[in-house]
């Protein structure tokens, strides 16, 4: 499939291609039921099989241990701002967070709805360039949990290590980098992620919750929105998302094929070091905003000498294939997010024009 685009969206982003093939194969007929998985009972035994199944390999594949639950869940990542507070965030306890840029920044927003907030470290006066270290976090002796954003989508900065929090749960937005590297799960009382990065496709939403935290929740949150219900129903108290669900199943085990996680890690750091380069290496006519030490392996920005330029730069991407390289309109310049499922040829073939791109027009 020679006539595939160089997509370096940031979400909905690029599945691997041995998905997309396996899931056309048993769109119109699934494992010879004679229907398709869209169209069966969320609660026959076809379906609840495939369910089942893509919690176990989520397990398996990203070291989960006992005393968690995984939840399929609907709303996006930004629905997940509010069910935070809505369930942990009890009266006379704080919500502590990490401010490290835009999505940070909308769940700190969200979080001062239901109650008390505390930025427990902030990059903002580094205009998110880069993360916080780590011993500059300072929780409130009050907090009720301690929110990261393991990787800020918009402007590319990583955490590459987490805090220890002790007693107070840490809870992670991976929504733009889970499953890219090993993660020591235990650390976490709750990681969170939506599908449409490194997972599957959107529609789902992806909840790695610590049974303890499930304890004594409010009872007066509405239904939909409570972990404890979708925690005692199997994350079948409505329908779920089933094709979406199905489709991180298929992600899973094309995930298990490469060889699981210290691979996939290894392959996302040869891919994002090729454009790492090209930039380091153009003497300032590419220029990368993000701290070093902070720079995202999923999504790389970075910026010309002015903005006809980037333009340009675009236009040509465009022209020859390559999707996605705009930055986010929150902040402009240039951005290649370069997912588990960006094959390496992307990368090389986004490095090699960023070179000859610079010959042209330096």
């Amino acid at each position: 499939m020679g006539n595939r685009a160089y997509n370096f969206n940031a979400g909905p982003a690029a599945l691997p291609l041995e998905v997309l093939q396996k899931a056309q194969e048993e769109l119109v007929e699934f494992k010879g039921i004679g229907m398709s998985i869209m169209e069966i009972s969320h609660r026959s035994a076809e379906y609840e099989q495939v369910h089942n199944e893509t919690q176990q390999l989520l397990k398996q594949i990203f070291s989960i241990p006992d005393g968690y639950q995984i939840q399929f869940l609907q709303g996006g990542a930004s629905t997940q701002f509010a069910m935070i507070p809505l369930n942990f965030l009890k009266p006379g306890k704080v919500g502590s967070y990490v401010l490290t840029g835009a999505w940070a920044e909308k769940a700190i927003q969200e979080a001062k709805l239901f109650g008390e907030v505390a930025i427990a470290a902030s990059s903002q006066e580094q205009k998110f360039m880069k993360i916080p270290d780590l011993s500059d976090i300072s929780l409130h002796p009050d907090s009720a949990y301690l929110h990261v954003t393991s990787n800020e989508t918009i402007e590319g900065a990583q955490f590459q290590s987490y805090p220890d929090t002790g007693n107070v749960p840490l809870i992670g937005d991976m929504s733009s980098d889970i499953l890219s590297r090993p993660v020591d799960v235990s650390k976490f009382g709750m990681i969170y992620a939506g599908a449409q990065k490194n997972l599957g496709p959107s529609g789902v939403t992806v909840v790695i919750v610590k049974e303890d935290l499930l304890q004594d929740l409010p009872k007066t949150i509405p239904t939909m929105l409570r972990y404890e219900i979708h925690g005692k129903n199997n994350s079948l108290y409505n329908t779920p998302p089933v094709y979406s669900i199905y489709m991180v199943n298929l992600v899973l085990k094309w995930i298990q094929e490469q060889g699981g996680l210290a691979v996939i890690e290894k392959n996302n750091l040869e891919k994002s070091g090729l454009i790492y380069s090209a930039i380091d290496q153009s003497g300032g006519f590419y220029r990368g905003p993000v701290d070093k030490g902070s720079r995202s392996s999923m999504n790389i920005t970075f910026r010309l000498q002015d903005e006809e330029l980037e333009k340009k730069f675009i236009k040509e991407t465009e022209q020859n294939g390559f999707v996605g390289l705009k930055g986010h309109r929150s902040v402009g310049g240039l951005r290649a997010s370069t997912y588990n499922a960006v094959p390496y040829a992307s990368c090389k073939a986004l490095a090699d024009f960023m070179t000859d791109f610079q010959k042209r027009n330096g």
